[in-house]
C-alpha cells in the first residue's frame, strides 16, 4: 500500500499538561482508522495535527505530494447566510452535480427529507450536522478526517454514513480517520484502532471488538494495576462474545482467546434477581398506556397535530426497553405519558401507586440551581449511601464513591459545576437522578459527550440498577447493551421490534421506498402474490404469539416472586417453565426474522 501521510516525533503541550510526547505514526492507502481514548487525552488534537489544522510544538507531519485531506470538525462551521444547496454544491451547475453518482448518493442518503433551497439558518442541530457531512463527502479526498461525525445523527443517518465510508474507496485506496464514541460505528467501519492515552498513541488491529480483546490481553499481561478498567473491558468483551446483536456472525477476533478470557465472567445482568427486586420496589403495576393518544391543539402557526394514537403498552417491573424513531415521531411525547408530564387526549394512562419516575433529559440547565457550587458541596446534600445490585452481589456506595466510578478525580470535587466539561456535567446529572432512587428511570440521549471508557462505566452501573429502564438513544451499541428489547414509534403507534435495530432500519427503508403491495404479482424477494400474502400473514401471527408469550413470561416471573421462597422444588419448576417460555420466544423470533426477510 502506498504511503499517504507521516507524523514524526510529534510533541504537544499546554501550560498545565503534556498531551503528546514524541509520537510517530503513518497513514497508508486503504487505512480505516478509529481513534478512541478518554475525553481530554488528545484525540481531537491528534486529528487536527494530522490534518494540518494544528501545529505541533515539536516534530512534523509530511504528506505525499498531491494528497488531499477533508476534515469534519466538531464545531459548527456552516455559513448561515447560505441555502443548503449553496453549502453542499456551491455554484456547481445542476446538470454537473446531478450527473455525479457520489453527489446524488450523499444528497439522497443525508438530505432527502430537507428542502434543498432552505436557509441553513433555520436548521436544527442534527440537520446542520447532516449538511456539514454532505458538504464534505460530495468532494473527492484522499484522506477524510472525521471528528465525532455521529453527534446529533439518528440511527438511520449513522447507518448510511457507515455504508458510505465502506464503499467510498476501493479496498486499497483512500483512507479515513474517525474520532467517535459510537462503538457500533467503530466496529462497523474500522480495520485499525488507535488508543490515545498517557501521552502516546497505541495501535490495535481491527475494530472496536478486536480492540477490546487486545486491550484485555494487554492489561492482563502488563504489570500495571488497572483492575477497574480491565474488569469493565472484560465484562464488555463477555457481552460482545455472548451474542451482542449483529456481531455474532463477525469473527473479528480470535474465538478461543476470547472465550478463555471471559470464562469466569458472569452474565452482565442477573435478570431474575433484578426482576424480583424490581417487583418488590414497584409491585406488579408500573405504567399502562391503554389505547392512549395525544393530539396537540391548533395554533396560530398550524393546524391540530395528532402525534400518537391507539398506543397499548403495559410496562412491566424490571423491564429494560429501548425506544427508536425519527425526530418528531413522538418519542418524547410517549415518554411524557409514562412520566406523567403529558396527559393523553384519548385513552388513558394507569400508573402504579408506588411508581416514582425520574428522567435524565438532554437539558444541562437542570443543573442551574448548583451551577456555581463545587461538586463536593452538591453531593454533601445528598444521601449518605446508595445500594446497587441484589442479594450477595449488592454493594453500598457513597456519593463520592459513585462519582469515582463515573470518572471524577478527587481534585475535581472542588471544581464548580459550571467549570466541568460537558461529559462531566452529564455524569453529575445522572448521579443526581440515581440518588433520588426512582424505580422507573428514563434516559433521553444519555451518551452525549461521553468517551468509550465512561460509557462502559455507566453501562456497568446500570447493569445492577434494580428498576424499570426506558432508553431513547441514537447510540446503537449503548441501546443494545443496556436494554433487553426495543420498540419503535412509527406512524403514531408503538411497534415491537423482535429483530431489534436491524428490523427498525428495514422497516424504515420499506416505509421510505414504499412497502410492497399485496396486489403486486411478485415481491422484491421473488415471492408471488399468494406467497407474499401468506408470508405477511405469518409475520403478523408470529408478532401476536411473541407478544402473548412475553406477557406469559411476565406473569410467570411475578408468580415466582410471590411463591414460597423455601419451596425449592416449586421454585425450580417455575424457573423451568420460564426458561421454556423464553426458549419458545427465541424460536418464534428466529422464524419471524426468516419470514420478514422474505417479505422485505
Amino acid at each position: 500500500m502506498a504511503h499517504l501521510l507521516g507524523a514524526e516525533g510529534l510533541h504537544l503541550e499546554y501550560p498545565t499538561k503534556v498531551v503528546f510526547d514524541s509520537i510517530t505514526l503513518g497513514i497508508e492507502e486503504g487505512d480505516r482508522i478509529g481513534i478512541v481514548g478518554r475525553n481530554g487525552d488528545g484525540k481531537s488534537s491528534l486529528l487536527a495535527m494530522l490534518a494540518g489544522r494544528k501545529e505541533p510544538d515539536a516534530g512534523r507531519v509530511t504528506m505525499r505530494a498531491g494528497t488531499t485531506v477533508g476534515v469534519l470538525d466538531q464545531a459548527d462551521t456552516l455559513d448561515d447566510s447560505l441555502t443548503i444547496a449553496q453549502s453542499v454544491v456551491g455554484d456547481m451547475p445542476e446538470y454537473e452535480w446531478a450527473g455525479d453518482a457520489r453527489v446524488r448518493d450523499v444528497i439522497q442518503g443525508l438530505l432527502a427529507d430537507l428542502d434543498w433551497n432552505a436557509q441553513v439558518l433555520g436548521l436544527s442541530g442534527g440537520q446542520r450536522r447532516r449538511v456539514a457531512l454532505a458538504t464534505l463527502l460530495v468532494k473527492d479526498w484522499d484522506i477524510v478526517a472525521l471528528d465525532e461525525p455521529t453527534n446529533h445523527l439518528d440511527v438511520e443517518a449513522i447507518t448510511w454514513l457507515a455504508g458510505h465510508l465502506k464503499k467510498r474507496w476501493a479496498v486499497n485506496s483512500g483512507a479515513f480517520l474517525v474520532v467517535t464514541h459510537d462503538r457500533w460505528f467503530l466496529d462497523e467501519v474500522c480495520t485499525e484502532t488507535w488508543e490515545v492515552h498517557d501521552r502516546i498513541v497505541e495501535p490495535f488491529e481491527g475494530g472496536y471488538a478486536a480492540y477490546i480483546l487486545q486491550r484485555v490481553e494487554r492489561d492482563r499481561m502488563s504489570a500495571v494495576t488497572e483492575a477497574k478498567r480491565q474488569n469493565l473491558a472484560r465484562k464488555e468483551l463477555a457481552w460482545l462474545r455472548r451474542g451482542a446483536p449483529a456481531r455474532t456472525a463477525k469473527p473479528k477476533f480470535r474465538i478461543d482467546a476470547a472465550n478463555e478470557l471471559i470464562e469466569d465472567v458472569p452474565e452482565i445482568r442477573d435478570k431474575v434477581s433484578l426482576q424480583s427486586l424490581a417487583v418488590s420496589r414497584l409491585g406488579k403495576d408500573v405504567v399502562d398506556l391503554l389505547d392512549a393518544g395525544v393530539t396537540y391543539p391548533a395554533t396560530d402557526t398550524g393546524a391540530a397535530r395528532e402525534v400518537l394514537h391507539d398506543v397499548e403498552w403495559r410496562i412491566a417491573p424490571g423491564e429494560r426497553t429501548g425506544i427508536l424513531g425519527v425526530n418528531g415521531a413522538g418519542k418524547s411525547t410517549l415518554l411524557g405519558l409514562v412520566a406523567g408530564t403529558i396527559e393523553p387526549t384519548s385513552g388513558r394512562v394507569k400508573r402504579g401507586t408506588t411508581v416514582k419516575v425520574k428522567t435524565l433529559t438532554q437539558r444541562i440547565d437542570e443543573l442551574a440551581a448548583v451551577w456555581n457550587d463545587p461538586v463536593r458541596k452538591v453531593i454533601e446534600s445528598l444521601r449518605t449511601e446508595y445500594t446497587f445490585g441484589t442479594g450477595s452481589k449488592s454493594q453500598s456506595l457513597t456519593p463520592g464513591q459513585l462519582l469515582e466510578r463515573l470518572g471524577f478525580s478527587s481534585a475535581q470535587l472542588s471544581t464548580p459545576v459550571k467549570d466541568l466539561s460537558g461529559g462531566q456535567q452529564r455524569r453529575l446529572q445522572l448521579l443526581l437522578v440515581l440518588l433520588e432512587q426512582p424505580n422507573v428511570l428514563i434516559l433521553d440521549e444519555p451518551t452525549n459527550d461521553m468517551d468509550t471508557d465512561m460509557l462502559a462505566a455507566i453501562e456497568d452501573l446500570l447493569d445492577s440498577w434494580p428498576g424499570t429502564l426506558l432508553v431513547v438513544s441514537h447510540d446503537r451499541y449503548f441501546l443494545e447493551r443496556v436494554t433487553d428489547q426495543q420498540f419503535a414509534v412509527m406512524g403514531g403507534r408503538l411497534r415491537h421490534l423482535p429483530g431489534g435495530v436491524d428490523e427498525y432500519l428495514r422497516l424504515r427503508a420499506a416505509e421510505q421506498n414504499g412497502a410492497p403491495s399485496a396486489k403486486a404479482t411478485t415481491s422484491s424477494s421473488g415471492l408471488d402474490g399468494a406467497a407474499l400474502r401468506a408470508a405477511q400473514k405469518e409475520v403478523a401471527a408470529l408478532e401476536r404469539k411473541i407478544q402473548k408469550l412475553t406477557q406469559q413470561i411476565d406473569k410467570a416471573k411475578h408468580a415466582l416472586v410471590e411463591h414460597d421462597q423455601s419451596d425449592y422444588e416449586g421454585l425450580a419448576q417455575k424457573m423451568k417453565r420460564i426458561s421454556a417460555l423464553e426458549s419458545e420466544v427465541e424460536d418464534n423470533e428466529t422464524r419471524w426474522l426468516e419470514v420478514s426477510d422474505q417479505v422485505n
